[in-house]
């Protein structure tokens, strides 16, 4: 359980920092800080996918509480406003827990008021509970709790602002009411079992969300308030409401609760461990699980990404295999193998449908890897054979004659890949038309991905019954293998060098994309060179939080990841903290000391400040990224799929 006592929630500048998400396993989401002040626009208790997994809409932001006992009303809504916060509703609370799910305690004039927040699985709905309680012997004092929602119902990457377009209609009936404030969105139903309901149809003006005025981001919007909602929680204790794009019934808030509940208790029991990350990451792991049709992808991240073809094959070893989840790790790769083109899997899939985008070079290299993972856990021998072979087999026909972006097999069996302009690599920031690491030519990463995709199809081939295909795809790695060795090691500083560009010049930049040609399964680098790479990497790249993207000292290097957008994302591979590595290199680190008792020991105490890392940003997940500077600040998205994946991955490893 992630628990915070009154001294935190009353405290704003340690209670805003730290966010909790409810996720609903169709893209959609639920979120805010412990206290309820939202700071992004992203924040809200409905983000609904209407095209799942994408399509999101904020449609319900929040909901401000005032309990009324006697003649004294308590505030407990937080909002922060143009030099001001109102109300001030962290001081009445004492206590905030995810168990499981977000849930609030606040105390005032000898009672306490419980909230509990929870999404429905395949829903697009969230439940909020209240529930009181006397704090002595004495019967619970005559109370009201009146509700007022707050609405936004535009896209969840915008804000909204007053306008004459908005209907302000509510259509209600016995424990409902429903608002469509604009044409071509979906209803919001309130289902409620309030004692009144009155209509009121007020503007609120210029909330800020501190986030992204950081970010040189829009931070202001204005919400709508359509009703209030008043409950006679002294008569009857308990109070629920249920915002969803479909009818539901108040009454069904507990049956809903026990059965989200009781879910959770089953995905964390799956694969227990002793482990204090194991149990936390597994329950994380769920969370970026979406349906894609009649079949599942992963979300990248939380709150800003969908289903991105790099980060889901990545992910995918740890979000579903590490969980047992094989049959959600079938759907995805079947998902996504549909959906390649010219032996390419998308880079990503835009929010409003249109045709995917497949710029990238290594989105497809790790697809070979997450079949090959998926194979080894699963020893799913058909699926293998017949749906992933010939997709795998066709690509790297498409890798050898050439496919988007000069991606091809250049003469020496290494692998090309870039044009001026493009950012294919997993280091894509692209400020205007600078692309700030272009990486065109021979990416290190990209070879030892392209000798393990051939490697694992000499395997494949063999198990398919495709013998000289077998023949073919053992000599197109030899030589590659080969030609790295010649080309790759920068002997003046005893490590690989990042890219050899198109005049065949080596990038002698520190990078952590070197620890790939050790830690995948198919190493292309091992012996003294894999240990050398494994050894600068640790005193060069490690810090607490991850792997820095770019060595300190390199005149590029960029030590925070703050400012506007210009200046963040030119930060972004230039130093910059990255979680997700953490996995190959601890990978890289058990291949090259024999897996000892000694190298276990010392992964595990790599990995303990993840565990005070799940209760400071967000909430039982692990960031995006962190600052390269101490302290490490978190940032970027609070949850990020391949971050939880890559520990979650090796802290099964490391159990075995």
């Amino acid at each position: 359980m992630i628990r915070f006592n009154e001294n935190v929630c009353g405290d704003l500048s340690q209670a805003l920092p730290r966010e909790w998400l409810e996720t609903n396993g169709l893209g959609g989401f639920a979120s805010s800080t412990i206290t309820g002040c939202n700071t992004r626009r992203y924040h809200g208790l409905l983000t609904a996918a209407t095209k799942p997994p994408l399509g999101r809409i904020v449609m319900l932001s929040k909901i401000d509480e005032t309990l009324v006992i006697g003649g004294d009303r308590y505030e407990l809504g937080v909002n922060q406003y143009p030099g001001a916060v109102h109300p001030t509703g962290h001081r009445y609370l004492k206590d905030f827990r995810l168990d499981p799910f977000p849930t609030f305690l606040y105390q005032m004039n000898g009672v306490e008021l419980e909230k509990r927040v929870f999404m429905v699985q395949g829903e697009n709905t969230t439940v909020i509970e209240y529930e009181l309680r006397s704090l002595d012997s004495d019967p619970v004092p005559e109370c009201t709790l009146e509700l007022v929602p707050l609405i936004a119902f535009r896209d969840y990457q915008s804000t909204s602002h007053r306008n004459d377009h908005l209907n302000s209609s509510v259509r209600r009936g016995e424990g409902f009411a429903v608002v469509q404030p604009y044409a071509g969105l979906p209803e919001l139903y309130l289902a409620h079992s309030a004692a009144s309901v009155e209509t009121t149809g007020h503007w609120y003006f210029n909330f800020e969300y501190g986030v992204e005025r950081e970010r040189g981001l829009d931070f202001q919007e204005d919400l709508f308030n359509p009703l209030r909602v008043r409950f006679d929680i002294g008569t009857s204790p308990y109070a629920a409401v249920i915002a969803s794009t479909g009818p539901r019934q108040a009454g069904d808030a507990p049956a809903l609760r026990a059965a989200e509940i009781e879910r959770r208790r089953s995905i964390e029991s799956s694969e227990p461990s002793r482990d204090p990350l194991a149990s936390p990451l597994t329950a994380a792991a769920n969370q970026y699980l979406a349906a894609r049709g009649d079949l599942q992808t992963i979300i990248a991240g939380f709150h800003w990404f969908g289903d991105w073809g790099r980060d889901t094959m990545i992910a995918l070893p740890g979000i579903t295999l590490a969980t047992g989840r094989h049959e959600a790790a079938k759907s995805i790769l079947k998902a996504f193998a549909e959906s390649m083109s010219q032996g390419m899997l998308p880079n990503r899939f835009p929010d409003a449908g249109e045709a995917p985008e497949y710029n990238t070079v290594d989105a497809t290299l790790w697809f070979f890897e997450a079949a090959r993972a998926y194979l080894e856990a699963t020893d799913d021998r058909c699926f293998a054979r017949c749906v992933l072979y010939p997709k795998l087999k066709d690509s790297i026909e498409w890798h050898l004659r050439g496919t988007r972006y000069s991606i091809h097999a250049d003469g020496d069996g290494l692998l090309y890949a870039g044009e001026p302009g493009v950012q294919l690599t997993w280091m894509d920031a692209k400020i205007g038309d600078w692309v700030v690491t272009p990486r065109t030519g021979k990416p290190v990463e990209i070879q030892a991905l392209w000798y393990n995709a051939l490697r694992i199809m000499q395997d494949l081939a063999g198990l398919a019954g495709d013998s000289s295909a077998a023949v073919f795809f053992e000599h197109l790695a030899a030589r590659a293998h080969d030609s790295f060795a010649r080309k790759f090691w920068n002997e003046g500083g005893n490590y690989l060098y990042d890219n050899i560009d198109a005049d065949g010049q080596g990038d002698a930049s520190i990078r952590p994309n070197q620890i790939l040609a050790v830690s995948l399964p198919h190493a292309i680098l091992d012996g003294g060179g894999a240990a050398a790479v494994v050894r600068v990497v640790e005193q060069r790249l490690l810090t607490p939080l991850g792997l820095r993207s770019l060595a300190p000292g390199d005149p590029q290097y960029r030590g925070r990841y703050e400012g506007g957008v210009f200046e963040r994302d030119s930060a972004y591979h230039q130093g910059t903290v990255w979680p997700w590595l953490m996995g190959p290199f601890l990978t890289a680190y058990l291949k090259v000391h024999g897996g000892s008792d000694a190298a276990r020991a010392q992964c595990r105490k790599w990995l303990e400040p993840f565990e005070a890392h799940l209760h400071e940003a967000g909430l039982g997940h692990i960031s995006e990224i962190a600052d390269a500077d101490p302290p490490h600040t978190p940032r970027g998205c609070v949850a990020q799929a391949w971050s939880v994946a890559e520990i979650l991955r090796v802290v099964k490893l490391l159990a075995r």
